[in-house]
């Protein structure tokens, strides 16, 4: 009985989330915007670690890193990397 309440529950807001994204335009660009972000930072990680910018750092692509430079931009990076010298050597 508590799956079929909680199935129910999860369908409705499933319903609900997606009349309000076809209803309001800005959903749908939200998600792009956050996807563009989060592709940048992958990236960014990526040209860290195998550009030899900085000899013998390596950041690790996990969820926690990209989010931190998703959200921070360059200064995460910055941050990450700062973070890896001052704890790691």
């Amino acid at each position: 009985m508590k799956s079929i309440i909680l199935g129910g529950i999860l369908a409705v807001s499933l319903l609900a989330l997606i009349i309000t994204l076809f209803r309001k335009r800005i959903g749908l660009s939200v998600f792009t915007s956050i996807g563009i972000h989060l592709v940048l930072a992958a990236a960014g990680i990526y040209v860290v670690n195998y550009s030899g910018w900085i000899t013998g750092m390596y950041i690790p692509l996990n969820p926690a890193t990209i989010g931190t430079v998703t959200v921070l931009g360059l200064p995460g990076l910055g941050l990450l990397l700062g973070l890896k010298i001052s704890l790691f050597g």
